[in-house]
Order: structure tokens, then C-alpha cells, then sequence
């Protein structure tokens, strides 16, 4: 077992859920690098078979030149030498979790910090994955209430679905939490709620840091310093992050979302919302018709995931070397 300095934290939840908020936070905290979001650590794993043998330096390398080439991957904004983290790279032991470590290192390396994480929200669909590479990663899920993420998403420039699958989504990430959280039990998943953090910062971040075996830093209820310096300055729907923490948000809801959209939401989130402490609106129950669109919105979704799991089968049936990192301290990193 891997000491905590030595494990992944990965930051996971349905979109717009805070979860940029909470990576501020944990990126605020003096052990703690948690980049802005990066595309490649589940492109690699998937695409892991088309590079060859990794025991082969020079498959490596061209794995290194995938990872900081391309423009989808993000790895601009890590503010990383690419030729350096090439070399990095080529050096690091021939598995994928290894290769994916080796950015993430050296991105801690940039902040002289130990420990290193991840932040994307679709995550939650990928624990399974993550743990073949990072087995002894801790998951950190922010819950937010659904129908805050099912209006924040409709307002998004890059989401693409309609109301139905925001909340799929939303319904999906909690569904997925309650099996991660069983899996994996209380030293690997943690479970948060966004309304909380930003009401109380401090007893919120310290709870989650005995969870991650840190001490709490007062700079992490304070994130808006360093949120001006990582946060993409295209990205401007994480303006909020530049300011000070608060409850603003919280609700926002009621005035954003339709009344058919609520009692959408509420139907379809049924005993999730007040297991989590968010009272249901008493709207109209959707429509035989809005429910029926949503079951096929859903089966679209499921028929996506069994897609994904069926090619993924074949993968692992035909991966040329084992995937987990075998990177075991911040040391070894340093080539």
C-alpha cells in the first residue's frame, strides 16, 4: 500500500457540479498539484494498444510526443516544457499509468509539491479504469444539487445535449457515487456536497483533508489567487472561481430553470434529492410524453456505455504490457 503522499487524488462529478471550485481548493493546498482540466489520461488508456510494446524507449517517446502535441490534450496549459517531459517520458517505466504519472509529476514538480491529482467530472463513469492504473487512488465526489447542475449545463457553450441527458447525468453520477462508494469504502471515495463547501470552506476542506491524510491549509478556503493563474482564460465560465467563496449560486435554480423542467428533474431524481438534504419544489410531476423522452435519452446513454465496455473488453485482451504506475515515490520521477 502506497503511503498518502504517494496517491492519486482524482476529482469527480457530474458537470458543473463545483468541481473547479474544489480542485482550486486541493491545487491551494501547499502538498496538493491539481491541474486545470487535461484530456489525455483516458485517451491514452484508450488508444494504449496502437502504440506497441512500452518496454520499447522509443514507444514511449512517441507517447510523450502524443500527450504534449496535441492541441486536445491541453497540455499547453500545464505551463510544462514539452521536450523535457518527453524525456521524462521515455525514462518512466514502460506501463500507461506510469507514462500518465510522469505529467502529472512533473506538473507537481513545477510547484515544488509532492502529490499530485486529476480533475474531470466525467470521471465518475471511469473508476474502474483509473483504478487499473492507479489502484490506490482516492476519489473525491462533489455532489451538487441536480437541478443547480441541470440549469448551469444549459447554460454552457460546449454542452452540446438537451435538458434530458443534463439530467441523466446528474442522476447517473449518483447512482455511480452509491457503487463507488461501496466498492471502494471510506479510505478510497469521499463525498462531499457543494452547498455545504461554499457555506463553510474551512470545516468542509478539513474534514476532506483527514480523508486524504493531509493537514488543512487555511490558502485552500482562499482559492481565487490561484485561480488567476491556472484557470484558461478562454474558459470564462470559471470567472466565479476568481472571486471570493460564497453562496450566491446556491438555488439558482428556481429562477433559471422552466417549471416543466424542474418537475422534469424532480420525477426523474425521485428520493435522490431529499437523501441529500435538497427538498423537491413540489412541482408538477412530468408528462407520460417528457418521461417517455427521457427513457429514450437514457437507453441512448446505456447503449453508448455498453459500446465503450464491449470495446474495452477487447483491449484488454490484446494490451501488449500491464497498465498499472509503477511510479512509487515523487523521487523516482526526477530522471
Amino acid at each position: 500500500m502506497a503511503t498518502h503522499a504517494d496517491r492519486p487524488i482524482f476529482v469527480i462529478g457530474c458537470p458543473r457540479s463545483g468541481t473547479t471550485l474544489l480542485q482550486l481548493m486541493l491545487h491551494s493546498h501547499p502538498r496538493i498539484a491539481i491541474p486545470a482540466e487535461t484530456r489525455f489520461l483516458l485517451p491514452l488508456y484508450t488508444r494504449r494498444c496502437d502504440f506497441g510494446d512500452l518496454e520499447d524507449r522509443e514507444n514511449r517517446r512517441a507517447i510523450g510526443e502524443w500527450i504534449t502535441g496535441r492541441r486536445e490534450s491541453k497540455f499547453h496549459d500545464l505551463g510544462l516544457d514539452a521536450a523535457a517531459v518527453v524525456e521524462r517520458i521515455a525514462a518512466a517505466p514502460p506501463t500507461v499509468g506510469s507514462l500518465a504519472a510522469t505529467v502529472f509529476r512533473a506538473y507537481a514538480d513545477r510547484f515544488d509539491k509532492p502529490r499530485w491529482g486529476d480533475k474531470r467530472p466525467s470521471y465518475f463513469k471511469h473508476v474502474p479504469l483509473l483504478l487499473r492504473m492507479f489502484p490506490d487512488a482516492q476519489f473525491v465526489h462533489l455532489i451538487r444539487d441536480g437541478r443547480d447542475c441541470v440549469a448551469s449545463l444549459k447554460e454552457m457553450p460546449w454542452y452540446k445535449q438537451d435538458v434530458y441527458h443534463a439530467v441523466s447525468a446528474w442522476r447517473e453520477a449518483i447512482d455511480m457515487g452509491r457503487r463507488h462508494a461501496a466498492r471502494l469504502g471510506p479510505d478510497g471515495y469521499y463525498e462531499l456536497q457543494y452547498e455545504r463547501l461554499v457555506a463553510d470552506p474551512a470545516d468542509e476542506l478539513t474534514r476532506l483533508c483527514a480523508f486524504l491524510g493531509e493537514d488543512y491549509d487555511p490558502a485552500m478556503a482562499e482559492p481565487q489567487s490561484i485561480a488567476r493563474l491556472t484557470v484558461p482564460k478562454q474558459k470564462r465560465w470559471h470567472d466565479r472561481t476568481q472571486g471570493e467563496v460564497g453562496s450566491s449560486r446556491v438555488g439558482s435554480w428556481a429562477r433559471r430553470l422552466e417549471e416543466w423542467e424542474i418537475g422534469l428533474a424532480e420525477t426523474a431524481f425521485g428520493d435522490r434529492l431529499p437523501d441529500h438534504g435538497y427538498t423537491p419544489s413540489g412541482a408538477a410531476r412530468a408528462t407520460p410524453a417528457q418521461l417517455a423522452r427521457l427513457a429514450r435519452a437514457t437507453a441512448n446513454r446505456r447503449m453508448t456505455y455498453r459500446k465503450a465496455d464491449m470495446r474495452e473488453r477487447w483491449r484488454r485482451r490484446h494490451e501488449p504490457n500491464a497498465v498499472e504506475c509503477l511510479l512509487t515515490s515523487p523521487a523516482m520521477s526526477r530522471v
